[in-house]
């Protein structure tokens, strides 16, 4: 018996997609149509718009003139990682490769590519956010044990303020730390509220307070900076915690624009007599030049 490798491939392939998405806190931020612009590109340029404001109307001279500026913010994928397995043909008889295959490929997401998406993408937010001073902080002499409600309920006014008051969905990243103390908070429990959460096909229950939703997210994928090699990725050297993300859902968009996974069997692998699986994300996450103003950090 033999394994139809495309088939095999492109049906997997949909299967850790999904799984990305249910496993990483990041995925919430995926823009499947900004993807689509990057087929056949490395690079994709957007319009940026911007306006003179009112002017006094002059009845001699009419109207206020102002011109309309158009520049171009261009976004760039950085991040192509990759990784290849095998599975030698005598630890394995051909009609069960393709279960083994899906355990072996859904745990690699779930334990790999997942906490490196969302390191990468948290840290790249925060330190956009912490360069252009967006932060929040704690009084003296204040802990997050006496005023971390009030800590979260300033980066959540910042974002409405920076968004107008105009209702936008807000995501509250918090980690361990911040969301322990939060929960242990008897102020935090007379304005939480459960609330249905939707992604694409996906749906969770989670806990908002006002229009933020919270997401807490594992201590080791909230830093400010880490080392990407090939061999996954660490915390870098002088990182700070990154204790809280408040953003509006839609400041920054996650692109993938190849998550793809390749299947040989021995036979056509040239290499080895083995099985061989190829798995490739090239991603970025992109900070919109009209939100990122909005996006505010609390880091220690």
């Amino acid at each position: 018996m033999s394994i139809n490798n495309i088939a095999f491939a492109t049906k997997f392939a949909t299967e850790l997609d999904k799984l990305l998405v249910q496993k990483s806190q990041a995925a919430i931020l995926e823009d499947k149509g900004m993807a689509a612009k990057f087929v056949g590109a490395h690079e994709v340029k957007l319009p940026v718009i911007g306006f003179a404001g009112l002017g006094d109307y002059d009845k001699d001279t009419g109207f206020a003139k102002g011109a309309v500026s158009v520049t171009q913010q261009v976004f760039t994928l950085e991040k192509d990682r990759a990784r290849s397995f095998s599975i030698d043909r005598e630890d394995m008889d051909e009609t069960g490769i393709a279960n083994l295959a899906a355990s072996v490929m859904s745990e690699f997401v779930r334990t790999k590519v997942a906490p490196e998406v969302d390191a990468y993408t948290f840290s790249t937010i925060a330190t956009k956010a912490n360069g252009a001073g967006q932060t929040v902080a704690l009084g003296e002499g204040e802990t997050l044990a006496k005023n971390v409600y009030g800590l979260i309920a300033n980066a959540i006014g910042k974002v409405n303020d920076a968004t107008g008051f105009t209702g936008e969905d807000i995501v509250l990243y918090v980690n361990p730390t911040v969301y322990a103390a939060l929960m242990a908070t008897p102020e935090i429990h007379r304005h939480l509220r459960v609330d249905e959460f939707k992604h694409g096909e996906i749906s969770t229950k989670v806990q908002k307070i006002d229009n933020a939703t919270i997401i807490p997210v594992s201590d080791n994928r909230m830093k400010t900076a880490y080392n990407f090699g090939n061999d996954g990725f660490e915390v870098a050297g002088g990182a700070e915690s990154v204790g809280i993300i408040a953003m509006p859902r839609n400041a920054a968009m996650l692109v993938k624009k190849t998550e793809k996974i390749r299947t040989f069997s021995p036979d056509v692998n040239q290499t080895t007599d083995a099985y061989k699986f190829d798995y490739r994300l090239y991603y970025d996450v992109l900070v919109k030049d009209s939100m990122k103003g909005s996006i505010f950090t609390y880091t220690y």
